[in-house]
């Protein structure tokens, strides 16, 4: 695209991002109420460090639809390149390692996946449903764009106890929490947090203060 002329792709990209708000929304109804429900009855060790529910025909097939869904979602990095939007390293970074962390996850039914899942699911319902009335060019609050960047580092920061949590309860019986699980899971949501909170910084707060600083 660098000698091209960037593409409009307004209604394509609606019905794009519209098409994920809803399997997002329907993602995250589903995997909350089953999530809340395993946490009430159980408490939240099971839901962290036991694999028992995974083999749940819920969590199965969820799990395999949220998985391709990662694939899916790189459209997103397509229509950044067709539109010649800035691809920022977060973004492609994000997508991409995601989606190999996924599928680590999918294979060793990593127990604390469950959470990862439905976290994501609660987050990219209201990012899609953002960007969809965003492509359609309704008015949405200015606020809401930071309310999502911030709800994105609340995951990782969850996503990061999620992986302690794991590593402390390893040696009890029945915990399924491999080193390797533990590894890569904390090396990528800490990398996940400091990539967020840098971009959240930059976006939100600098321009505040520049603009602070000039009108003084």
């Amino acid at each position: 695209m660098k000698a091209r002329k960037g593409f409009n792709l307004q209604r394509p990209l609606t019905l794009w991002s519209f098409g994920l708000a809803v399997f997002s929304i329907l993602g995250t109804v589903r995997m909350w109420s089953y999530m809340g429900t395993l946490l009430l009855r159980g408490g939240l060790k099971p839901t962290v460090c036991f694999t028992t529910y995974v083999d749940d025909a819920i969590v199965k097939f969820w799990s395999c639809v949220f998985l391709l869904s990662k694939i899916i979602e790189l459209g997103d990095t397509v229509f950044i390149i067709l539109r010649k939007r800035p691809l920022i390293f977060v973004h492609w970074y994000h997508h991409s390692t995601v989606l190999v962390f996924t599928s680590f996850g999918y294979k060793n039914k990593v127990a604390s996946g469950g959470w990862f899942m439905t976290m994501n699911f609660g987050v990219h319902s209201i990012m899609y449903t953002y960007y969809a009335l965003k492509a359609a060019k309704v008015r949405c609050p200015s606020m809401l764009p930071m309310l999502i960047t911030s709800l994105q580092i609340l995951q990782m920061v969850m996503g990061t106890i999620f992986g302690i949590l794991s590593y402390i309860w390893r040696q009890e019986k029945g915990c399924h929490t491999t080193m390797e699980q533990f590894f890569w899971s904390f090396v990528l949501y800490a990398s996940y947090f400091i990539l967020f909170a840098h971009f959240f910084r930059q976006t939100y707060i600098r321009p505040k203060v520049k603009a602070k600083t000039k009108s003084q």
